[in-house]
Order: structure tokens, then sequence, then C-alpha cells
């Protein structure tokens, strides 16, 4: 069986999209005020963006069936002559990547490095048991990365530094049409991001926005946080109070 059409196209793909790069085909500027004519006019700006994707770990195909919306809207404007603008950002707030970095420092602890995890609910205690299958360092070695690399995994910020280069990666390999000057990702390792939430926060507090609401969740204090969605059992402690400080539902 030949794969060479295949290939050439592969090879064409490539030479496009570095194209692409060094011409800066999606980068798109605010125009100086001598500029401005029917081109600049508001009806002829299209702006499209996809919510975070969360970088505990690679983009999947869900990710790619959905972005797939955004990217051929503005493929389509941008063929009608508007001037298209598509930023993209990571989202890494949260508990999800403290929670599993938290597991990775435990299992090291507790299994050495590199891990001896217990294959048998016999090896393991009362308190483990409901952990069985959920081990975060055989999820890390299915993404294909090593024991040396995983241990990194322990420090929360390397998850930070590690996926959302490999996800604008893959999203550049998609030939997705993003200005990724317009890039970015969450926390307060971006203070711009940062203070921006922050701003929000306040202003919402300051017009009477912000409520405080009492919620019941399943709580897992090995894991520090809530579990929205668990039902008891399973390795789930059971229903606790669970304070919510979110902006609260605006008139």
């Amino acid at each position: 069986m030949s794969f060479a059409k295949r290939d050439y196209l592969l090879e064409r793909e490539r030479e496009v999209q570095d194209m692409w790069d060094r011409e800066a085909i999606f980068q798109m500027d605010s125009p100086k005020e001598e500029e401005k004519d029917d081109y600049f006019s508001h009806k002829n700006k299209y702006f499209v963006t996809f919510p975070y994707p969360y970088m505990n770990g690679r983009l999947h195909l869900g990710h790619t069936y959905s972005i797939t919306k955004a990217e051929f809207a503005v493929g389509y404007q941008r063929l009608k002559g508007k001037r298209c603008l598509f930023p993209f950002a990571f989202h890494c707030t949260g508990m999800p990547i403290k929670a599993c970095a938290d597991k990775l420092k435990r299992e090291m602890e507790e299994f050495g490095f590199p891990p001896q995890l217990p294959l048998t609910s016999a090896q393991l205690s009362e308190e483990e048991e409901g952990h069985q299958g959920t081990f975060q360092w055989p999820i890390m070695r299915s993404l294909g990365i090593s024991d040396e690399e995983i241990k990194k995994f322990a420090e929360p910020l390397h998850w930070l530094e590690y996926f959302p280069p490999l996800a604008k990666q893959d999203l550049k390999r998609l030939g997705l049409k993003v200005d990724w000057r317009r890039s970015f990702i969450t926390t307060n390792t971006n203070p711009y991001y940062d203070s921006f939430v922050r701003w929000q926060f306040l202003t919402l507090k300051d017009r009477g926005k912000k409520a405080v609401h009492h919620l019941l969740s399943a709580g897992q204090p090995a894991e520090h946080g809530p579990r929205p969605g668990l039902r008891g059992g399973g390795g789930a402690t059971g229903v606790h109070p669970h304070q919510d400080e979110g902006p609260g539902a605006f008139p």
C-alpha cells in the first residue's frame, strides 16, 4: 500500500503552516487613525473565542470536536473578507492540578520512587482502598511521560510549564487560526490575568452582587476539597458542608 499521496499532503500542510507563521497571517491589530476606512468598520469585524481547556493533561478528541466550530466560523468569516480575531488561553486555576500533584507526592511517600503500586485490594489499607484504580502515576505514564519527568509534577507549577506549550503545539498543528500573541494562562503566575479577575470580583463585591452560599458536596479530605457529583461510598468520606464564595445570582 502506498502512502505517497498522504505524505505529499502532509508535507504541503507543513509548508503552508510555516508560511502562516512567517507572514503572521492571523495576527490582527487595531487600525491607526489614518487607516480607518470601510475595511476597519465595526460591521467588518469578527471575534471568536473558545472556553479555556484545562491543563491537567493533553488535549483530546473532545476538544478537537468542540473547537472546530470556532475554527470553521472564523475561517468562513475570513474568506468573506472580515477582520477576524481568535485569541486563545489555557485554564490552570482551581483544585484539580493541585490535587493531582498532591496525589503524586503521596504515592512517592507511600510506595517509593518509582512507586511500586499495589495491584490488589488485599494490599491496600481501608483508607487506600477507595483510591484503587485512581492512582495518578499510571495516568501520567499513559501520557508517555517518563518516571523522572513524572516526579516533577509533584510540584503544581510544573503542570503550568509542561502542558500549555504542548497544547499550543497541537493546536498549531491542527491549523488553528489564532493570534498567538494573544495567548495566556490563568492563575496568579500571570499577574495581568490575575489582576483582571480580582477586579471583577472586587467590583461585584462593591456593587453588592457577590454572595456566599452554603451547599452540600461529597468531600475527600485527602484531596483537600469538594468532589462535585460524587456519591457516598467508593472512597468518598460522605457529604459535608462546603462554603462557596463565588458570585451569586445576579438580578
